[in-house]
């Protein structure tokens, strides 16, 4: 593809979308956006509580590498139909082609002891707790997307996710 690619992640906190976004960072040398990052950054420079904003200006970052022809990866809950619908806008008036990537954890064990055991790489981040995991708004999906389940391990996962983007035209295999 001649057009820079917007690679839109989302799942619920613990399914291992960071994870996965990272490893196609790796893959792929595009520019990688974590709204979890960006949101503690205003939290501590300006000292409120931040709703939509680490989205908003995530957008407007992801807008200026994909005109500059830069690959972006964002890597965010993106739990509703809102935020979902402004990530696919960011493309589409970037001039970019876009892929939304649905990170899910099938075993809700496995999910749970993710959320229970993990610790928090951006300093400051206070992370959820499984109860606050399981309460967290999610609409269920209502367009195309790339579903990866991480139950079976990250491996398993990102060779999936490459697979997947590759038949879809988005990655080149053999790089």
């Amino acid at each position: 593809m001649n057009r820079p690619t917007l690679f839109i992640f989302s799942g619920l906190p613990g399914v291992g979308k960071s994870s996965l976004a990272k490893a196609l960072t790796e893959r792929t040398g595009a520019v990688y956006l974590r709204i979890d990052t960006v949101e503690q950054a205003i939290r501590d420079l300006c000292d409120f509580r931040v709703e939509g904003e680490g989205y908003r200006l995530s957008y407007r970052l992801a807008s200026d590498n994909l005109k500059l022809g830069n690959n972006v990866i964002a890597d965010s809950c993106n739990p509703i139909a809102l935020t979902r619908e402004e990530w696919n806008a960011v493309a589409l008036n970037s001039n970019a082609n876009f892929i939304n990537i649905e990170v899910i954890c099938s075993a809700e064990y496995e999910h749970q002891k993710r959320v229970k055991t993990r610790a928090s790489e951006i300093p400051g981040l206070v992370l959820p707790t499984w109860e606050q995991v399981q309460k967290r708004e999610y609409h269920p999906w209502a367009s195309d997307r790339v579903v990866i389940d991480t139950s079976l391990g990250l491996s398993n996962s990102i060779e999936k996710l490459i697979y997947d983007l590759a038949e879809r035209g988005y990655i080149n295999m053999g790089r």
